[in-house]
């Protein structure tokens, strides 16, 4: 048995919180079966934003003519562009664990762990390939941070999952061969994304999905602008439930139904699976140590992060608090101060915002519309159209939408168009500096940036009319 002043589970946002306690002179085990980094740096965020990048120039250069630019795309080295984001994603997780390895504090266990008992991990690197110090222990840490992420989910509820080789969000990410038309089940936001990489690197792209519009936990206006949008650029189905999966002589076959009993088969030569996500609690085994989860499996923690288990905190994905990697590092900030630092101060997300990078790109913040009771709020729009900049970019018809509450509180922000993943930000930080929307409304913007779209919208909505007639 190996006793350590602290335990981290997962290294992805869980590595800033053993980093952190290192420095601060505890003793610590970092556990993590994969490379550090976690879901974001290996299988997530980082690789499918340098991916996109590379299918937003594509989509630029096709659109140029708009502008009297004479472009096309002759070529896309599809194995070459997927090679050289996976390099540069295994030498950074290969360095973050080189720099765990050789700080004095930290023992790194690149291995399975799960829990046994009470603040105790058992880790095994099972065929005995691990590194030195991974190899059939016992640990345990007077405090424990459970940061054990989420991974794809693979209904059950689909006949054929078993017998038909399909990819998840994982494979999608680090296929050497570009896919000639693809089958993409789900229409959240990993859906709408892989969809516009893979089109914009050539593949015929189809989505099948049982929601009324794609990524339905948007605004409902942004939801229904998005769908539009991705109806004239793919073959899409909505409101139908895939109930089979099957191999066929050329390729993937989907059988889908609606409410009425009307069934779609569809065709591709791949298949994605992008239906969302689910909390690796089951993995660590939490039940064993006596933490208590939700009925979804996330792990349940109070304002302080901490779990039911005295002495364990649980942070990112796994606690299910936010979805997002900027949520998880803000959780690990507090968890370094709670569970190393002895503090107890509880976990707040000021102006927390996020976003879709498809195409178009959304970024969000507060309430959608459809959460909020009638009469309670005003609604101001903006479209890009209306700026001068914006009247340059294909957009689609993009727009921003503010909600603003009667005290002149920011409720919501949502932007659809180009650039909408920074645009947001504007909104995110005057929130958390406790700004109201007349704020917004009259702070000087730069002209002409793109920025004014969201002056627009609030300006609207406060009546706070632009100089001139």
């Amino acid at each position: 048995m190996s006793d350590f002043d602290l335990v981290v589970l997962g290294g992805g946002t869980g590595n800033i919180v053993a980093s952190a306690a290192a420095e601060a002179g505890s003793d610590v085990a970092l556990v993590e079966r994969d490379r550090l980094g976690g879901t974001c740096l290996n299988r997530g965020c980082n690789p499918s934003k340098k991916l996109i990048r590379r299918a937003d120039v594509a989509e630029t250069i096709r659109g140029a003519d708009s502008l009297g630019v004479e472009a096309s795309v002759d070529a896309i080295d599809f194995a070459g562009i997927v090679d050289d984001v996976r390099t540069t994603i295994r030498e950074a997780a290969e360095a973050k664990a080189e720099r765990a390895r050789d700080h004095e504090r930290v023992t790194l266990y690149q291995c399975e762990g799960r829990f046994v008992d009470e603040r105790t991990v058992e880790v095994d690197a099972g065929d005995g390939s691990g590194t030195a110090e991974s190899g059939g222990d016992r640990i345990t840490g007077e405090r424990v941070v459970l940061a054990g992420g989420s991974r794809p989910i693979v209904p059950d509820s689909i006949d054929g999952t078993e017998e038909t080789e399909f990819l998840t969000s994982d494979d999608a990410l680090r296929l050497s061969e570009r896919p000639d038309r693809l089958v993409v089940v789900g229409g959240g936001y990993i859906a709408a994304e892989l969809s516009h990489f893979f089109s914009q690197m050539g593949a015929e792209v189809v989505i099948v999905d049982h929601s009324d519009v794609l990524v339905d936990r948007e605004d409902p206006e942004i939801a229904a602008h998005v769908t539009d949008v991705y109806r004239r650029k793919h073959d899409v189905h909505l409101g139908y439930d895939v109930t089979a999966i099957e191999d066929t002589d050329g390729g993937k076959r989907v059988t889908a139904e609606n409410d009425d009993d009307e069934t779609i088969e569809v065709s591709g030569d791949r298949l994605l699976l992008a239906i969302g996500r689910r909390p690796n609690s089951d993995t660590w085994n939490v039940s064993a140590a006596g933490i208590e989860t939700t009925d979804e499996g996330y792990v349940d923690t109070d304002e302080y992060l901490r779990t039911s288990a005295e002495g364990v905190y649980a942070i990112g994905d796994i606690a299910g608090n936010y979805p997002f990697k900027h949520a998880g590092d803000t959780e690990a900030k507090y968890a370094v101060e709670n569970a190393v630092r002895d503090g107890e101060s509880p976990v707040e997300y000021p102006g927390m915002a996020h976003a879709i990078f498809g195409s178009p790109q959304v970024g969000s913040l507060g309430k959608t519309e459809d959460e909020l009771e009638d009469g309670s709020y005003e609604v101001g729009t903006f479209a890009y159209d209306d700026t001068a900049l914006g009247t340059t970019l294909d957009h689609d018809g993009g727009f921003v939408k503010v909600l603003v509450g009667e005290d002149d509180a920011v409720l919501g922000c949502h932007v659809v168009g180009p650039e909408a993943s920074t645009l947001i930000h504007e909104v995110s930080t005057a929130v958390a500096a406790g700004a109201d929307a007349t704020g917004i409304a009259e702070t000087i913007h730069v002209h002409p940036a793109l920025s004014e779209v969201v002056q627009g919208a609030f300006r609207d909505v406060c009546d706070v009319a632009p100089s001139g007639i």
